[in-house]
């Protein structure tokens, strides 16, 4: 069985101001984004796999970049066209670019929660990224909309195993978000 770390990273970042798209303004030394990335990647899992849209992001040699042309639509647009770059895994484990608290552990951890076809991560409680995604409920994913699986793991519970993890899972979605979290 094979996994893919699945990392969105198209987004517009609308609600972030500032002359800079907030994947790529400074967070702890280095481009916010790299901290997402640099945890999928050395979670160890098969293939990395990154999906840019409004912006197009330097990543290390060996990672797969897709681009999504659609990703106005909203986030289950990169979503699909991250799955459609894995189609030759078994699942994936789907996290966000935006949130740099979130460690590798945590990937490692719910990649290997396979009781299920959904592993959620839960910190303190809480549900939050990344998310593994067994092939198998592929299809019942929503294909556009900004609402990724969350639509399947409020309809479907029952295919849901939650997972505690180390970390945070904070995003940065403002100005704001930046100066508490940097």
């Amino acid at each position: 069985m094979t996994t893919a770390a699945l990392v969105l990273a198209a987004g517009g970042g609308t609600r972030f101001t500032g002359g800079e798209h907030k994947l790529t303004v400074p967070f702890r030394g280095r481009p916010l984004y790299q901290h997402a990335l640099q945890s999928a990647i050395d979670a160890g899992l098969d293939e990395v796999i990154v999906v840019v849209g409004a912006i197009e992001l330097d990543v290390p040699a060996g990672v797969t970049v897709v681009r999504n042309e659609n990703w106005r639509a909203g986030q289950a647009t990169s979503l699909a066209a991250g799955l459609a770059a894995a189609e030759v895994h078994d699942a994936v484990v789907v996290g966000l670019a935006d949130q740099p608290a979130v460690p590798a552990d945590a990937w490692r951890l719910v990649a290997g929660a396979t009781q299920r076809p959904v592993a959620v991560a839960t910190y303190d409680g809480r549900r939050a990224n990344p998310v593994r995604l067994a092939r198998e409920i592929w299809p019942l994913l929503p294909r556009d909309g900004d609402e990724g699986a969350r639509v399947l793991i409020r309809r479907r519970p029952e295919l849901v195993i939650e997972v505690p993890c180390p970390g945070h899972p904070g995003d940065i979605d403002t100005q704001e978000d930046l100066a508490t979290w940097n």
